[in-house]
């Protein structure tokens, strides 16, 4: 009896797991399409920039919006260019948020294209009630329960191998953001999917990474069956409005490098200690 009540709990704990690192909510990826059209068509009935531009280079505004009796908050940019020696462009933004669809990261806000006073750019739904990776920290905020810890966990695991994907480099502490309940979204991905050498011929983030080994040490099989069939074709169904062909390929390069990152691991450690 006392090994079926063990056996039962194994079952339970892996399941929970299974389940734990998608970090938007059930209700907020079925609402997805809606709030793209939100976005898109709604009316700007007020604007501001809010944020310290010494954690904001790229000056996004916060836009108040309103359709009909629905009105929400949203960020909007248009960074093009080398800002500070960086390359930006808020075209990457909504790339990003379509891979996160694609692959079922489920980490990012939606994201779509929209005009602001004549300029296009990247329009977000601004979910509220968040802190940063900065705010947390400076705060000295802690989740309540281990089962919250190892969601996190499993949810840094998946940001880095995203990260490595899209060779985002820019992942900094206001890029973070937790909910009240302790769940990770990703924002700003306006500084990625770069093509040089420097982010094609290995990853970002490894177990050599400096000054602290970074690795993607367990991640679900689905997101993994997910990477494999990443193709030229696919991604310029996903996000080929947003991504040009040498990104397009410079993204299957990286893909390349982690599914061997991966297998290397598998070997060394065997499946059930990196896939789940």
């Amino acid at each position: 009896m006392r090994k079926m009540f063990c056996l039962l709990v194994i079952i339970f704990l892996t399941g929970w797991i299974c389940e734990a690192w998608p970090q938007l909510t059930l209700e907020q990826v079925a609402e997805r399409p809606k709030w793209e059209e939100f976005l898109r068509t709604a009316d700007v009935v007020g604007y501001e920039q809010p944020i310290d531009p010494r954690y904001a280079v790229t000056n996004p505004w916060r836009l108040t919006l309103k359709k009909g009796e629905v009105t929400a908050h949203a960020w909007w940019k248009n960074v093009e260019g080398r800002v500070k020696g960086y390359l930006d462009s808020w075209k990457w933004e909504i790339a990003a948020y379509q891979l996160d669809k694609y692959l079922g990261l489920n980490m990012i806000p939606p994201y779509v294209m929209k005009r602001f006073r004549e300029n296009r750019g990247c329009c977000s739904l601004d979910y509220g009630n968040t802190i940063t990776l900065r705010e947390k920290e400076a705060r000295d905020l802690k989740p309540s329960s281990g089962a919250q810890v190892a969601s996190l966990t499993l949810a840094t695991y998946m940001q880095r191998a995203f990260d490595n994907l899209i060779a985002n480099s820019d992942r900094n502490m206001g890029d973070v953001l937790y909910t009240s309940d302790w769940r990770m979204l990703l924002i700003d991905h306006s500084r990625a999917f770069y093509t040089s050498k420097k982010y094609t011929r290995k990853l970002l983030f490894d177990e050599n990474t400096r000054p602290t080994p970074k690795p993607m040490k367990k991640l679900p099989r689905a997101f993994v069956e997910k990477l494999k069939s990443l193709s030229y074709d696919v991604i310029k169904e996903v996000a080929g409005e947003y991504l040009t062909d040498r990104e397009i390929e410079a993204v299957l390069t990286r893909r390349d490098l982690i599914i061997d990152w991966l297998d290397k691991r598998i070997e060394k450690h065997g499946e059930a200690a990196v896939l789940y």
